[in-house]
C-alpha cells in the first residue's frame, strides 16, 4: 500500500515540536513545506497520478531522505 510520509507520523515524539516550530520559526517552517511538498510530488508519481521515470523518482525520493535527514537533526538540536 502506496502512502505518504507524514512527519508527524515518522516522528511521533517530536509532534508538538513540530506544530511549534512551523508556527515560530520561519526556517523550519521552510524545511517543513519543502518536506511536504516533496513528499506529495512523490505519492502522486507513485500512485500513477503523475507520470515521470524511474530515474527521477529515484532522485526525489533520495531528497526527500536528505530532507527528513536535516528536518530530524533540526528537531534533535533545537
Amino acid at each position: 500500500m502506496i502512502t505518504r510520509h507524514n512527519l508527524t507520523k515518522d516522528f511521533p515524539e517530536f509532534t508538538e515540536k513540530i506544530h511549534d516550530l512551523k508556527m515560530n520559526n520561519a526556517h523550519f517552517k521552510k524545511l517543513f513545506e519543502s518536506y511536504d511538498e516533496l513528499d506529495h510530488e512523490i505519492y502522486r508519481i507513485e500512485t500513477d497520478t503523475e507520470p515521470s521515470s524511474d530515474a527521477t523518482l529515484n532522485q526525489l525520493r533520495t531528497e526527500r531522505v536528505r530532507l527528513k535527514d536535516e528536518i530530524f537533526n533540526f528537531l534533535s538540536n533545537n
